[in-house]
């Protein structure tokens, strides 16, 4: 048995004659639902890939004019809520994903196909792994370090850790890019 998968429409086509049709019922709930979960996934991914494009070129140059005691407050601040919401960001990006992928994986088994994982899946889901692990070192571990400076007014080590972070949301929104021209030009 062969099966190709579309995770776009949901629809599966199959060379076996024994593949099981989805009740009325199930056409009509599994489709918005999977809609919905989609369109969380991305809104979610827009909101954190959006919002390093935003801190990256846009707020880190303009705060650079600032002098340190002024703009690592300042950014320890706008990091905050930006990783606050990154964290919300992440955790329905990774449940939404996983939702979608087990629905289709599900779907296809129960019509007696086996199933595959498509390779634009395979390469977003691990990019976005890879992503998620940065972005937990740069929460947990970096930010931390600016916390800790600011609070100490030691401007020296809170800009040490303020350019670590720096270069980290670029190494996440290079990923970020990349899963996004990936997703596009393999649907």
């Amino acid at each position: 048995r062969r099966t190709a998968c579309s995770g776009v429409s949901m629809v599966c086509s199959a060379t076996s004659e024994t593949a099981a049709v989805p009740t009325p019922h199930q056409e009509a709930r599994t489709p918005m639902l999977y809609v919905l979960l989609k369109l969380i996934h991305v809104l979610s991914i827009v909101v954190w890939v959006g919002g390093m494009v935003f801190a990256h070129f846009f707020l880190r140059p303009a705060a650079m004019q600032l002098p340190p005691p002024q703009r690592l407050p300042l950014m320890h601040e706008v990091l905050r809520r930006f990783f606050a919401a990154v964290a919300v960001a992440v955790v329905l990006v990774l449940a939404t994903g996983l939702w979608m992928i087990g629905r289709m994986a599900k779907d296809t088994v129960q019509a007696g196909l086996s199933f595959s994982m498509p390779l634009d899946w395979t390469l977003m889901a691990t990019l976005g792994l890879v992503m998620m692990a940065i972005f937990g070192h740069i929460r947990f571990a970096l930010f931390r370090r600016l916390a800790r400076a600011v609070a100490a007014q030691d401007w020296p080590a809170g800009g040490t850790a303020l350019a670590a972070i720096r270069r980290w949301v670029a190494v996440n929104l290079v990923i970020g890019v990349v899963i996004i021209v990936l997703t596009l030009l393999m649907i």
